[in-house]
């Protein structure tokens, strides 16, 4: 009877241990995407990408409301699961990969907080989002580089004014944005596969949208294809054919997802990467090697003398005052961190929204309506701003600290595509 009695409790002692075993980095994965692409179902701007297996997607209809309990408690548990294989310090793929599908996982579970109502501050949500610390500017900063720009465009009226006059002169007329973009692409291409192996059937396709709150977009389809859309309802200057072409194309957005499929998924067996959520660390670098992309494909003078040689022929631009149009273009690049103060100011609660539309009026030189769509998309999209000019430079520095620098193209080639085939966030990009 006692006998009976020790198996017994022996039984129960043993039923009650925790698992000290945590599952494969392999099963945390595949719990993640699924885990992602339900929450996508209550917010369609979540899952901005998945070329995973098609019985991963949900099989049930969605509730009538947030499940936030059930969805913040399974994030809960793969994070600590991806801790419990953190077992050593030592740098290695395999931590690099654990590491950065915790970080997704904690970017995962913040957002679904704030679709079910949280709030976090401009410089947490940064940090829980996209593993970011983004820096803070005076607004004399930027008034300096107003007086700088005044100079630059000497005459009477608003700066504003002024400005937008000057820039009409740089418009790619309507029927001539199509040409133009091909143009733009199909050189972006040619250089990208300079240095890149691309598969035969890497192809997109380009449409032409109204109504959107965002200039460009890609939307990667998988297998190498994407659907690149170009935003038509402000005017679009002939710089922004390369900017367009090489951040949406080549090597930005298509390159870096297509690589993403390739490399991680479909060589490594690393599933966690057949999901894109747009509001997570990875963005920081999509959008921050989209953005550092067009120096890489056009180092230098090379992209002014292309657009000045090529495109401002097929708009009929007059190339007379090309070079006052790139000393201003210079200038209003050093402006760009303004929006990112406007959207903590904004998102923080200190600012108005009419406040914000003249901030941005002001320090983007934008038109009124101008203005409005990009605190509509601050409001869309909240501190992911940050992810173009911080993602950019954090970019840069990562490459150039590594060798990558303007006189060794070979080499910044090479450690961007290294970067592009790797998991790597902002906290984990070379900074010294």
């Amino acid at each position: 009877m006692k006998k009976h009695l020790v198996i017994i409790l022996v039984l129960i002692i043993t039923s009650c241990k925790p698992n000290l075993n945590p599952p494969s980095i392999d099963i945390i994965a595949e719990e993640y995407v699924k885990l992602v692409l339900e929450i996508g179902q209550y917010d369609n701007a979540f899952v901005d990408a998945y070329f995973g297996p098609e019985e991963w997607k949900p099989n049930k209809l969605k509730s009538d409301t947030l499940p936030l309990e059930n969805f913040v408690l399974r994030a809960e548990t793969l994070i600590k699961q991806c801790e419990a294989l953190l077992v050593s310090d030592e740098p290695n793929l395999e931590t690099a990969r654990i590491n950065m599908l915790k970080k997704q996982l904690i970017a995962v579970r913040a957002k679904t907080e704030m679709i079910g109502g949280k709030t976090y501050t401009f410089d947490e949500e940064a940090k829980l989002l996209y593993d970011a610390e983004p820096p803070h500017f005076e607004a004399s900063h930027f008034d300096e580089l107003l007086v700088d720009l005044d100079k630059l465009l000497a005459g009477d009226g608003e700066l504003s004014t002024r400005y937008n006059n000057f820039m009409s002169e740089f418009v790619i007329p309507k029927e001539k944005l199509d040409t133009v973009f091909r143009v733009a692409i199909d050189e972006s291409r040619r250089i990208t596969k300079d240095y890149f192996d691309l598969p035969e059937n890497e192809n997109f396709v380009l449409e032409y949208v109204t109504d959107k709150v965002w200039s460009g977009y890609n939307y990667y389809q998988g297998n190498a294809q994407s659907l690149i859309q170009i935003n038509t309802d402000f005017p679009i200057y002939i710089n922004r054919a390369v900017d367009l072409a090489s951040h949406e194309g080549y090597p930005g957005h298509h390159i870096y997802l297509m690589l993403t499929e390739q490399n991680l998924v479909n060589t490594k067996g690393w599933m966690e990467y057949s999901v894109y959520p747009l509001f997570s660390p990875s963005s920081l670098i999509a959008e921050g090697s989209a953005n550092y992309g067009i120096d890489v494909v056009f180092p230098g003078d090379k992209r002014i003398e292309f657009e000045k040689e090529h495109l401002f022929p097929l708009a009929d631009i007059d190339t007379s005052k090309a070079k006052l149009f790139y000393e201003v273009q210079d200038l209003m690049s050093k402006l760009n961190y303004a929006r990112n103060e406007t959207a903590r100011a904004y998102l923080n609660g200190d600012l108005s929204r009419d406040n914000a539309i003249k901030q941005i009026e002001k320090y983007s030189l934008f038109t009124p309506e101008k203005a409005e769509q990009s605190v509509r998309f601050i409001e869309a999209n909240r501190s992911y701003v940050i992810n173009y000019n911080l993602g950019k430079d954090l970019v840069a520095k990562h490459v150039e600290l590594l060798g990558g620098s303007y006189s060794n193209p070979e080499k910044r080639w090479e450690i961007f595509k290294e970067l592009l085939s790797n998991p790597y966030s902002a906290s984990t990009l070379k900074k010294e």
